[in-house]
């Protein structure tokens, strides 16, 4: 009975530590935006304009690598 007492003491004051809460609360915040974001990506087709910005980037480094 003695080392019961004793596991719940040890498990308790774990409860008790607080260290942690502020990463895990920024990670579900980070989570959070994610998925807002892929959300409104989706939604809005947002996906071809920033490929199609991609391709212009690409073609201009390109350009300017092959004028030299």
């Amino acid at each position: 009975m003695a080392g019961f007492r004793q596991i719940l003491e040890v498990l308790g004051g774990r409860c008790r530590d607080q260290r942690g809460v502020t990463a895990a609360e920024y990670a579900i915040l980070a989570v959070g935006i994610v998925i807002v974001v892929g959300t409104a990506l989706r939604a809005f087709d947002l996906a071809n304009p920033m490929i199609y910005a991609a391709n212009g980037i690409t073609n201009g480094q390109a350009s300017i690598v092959s004028a030299r």
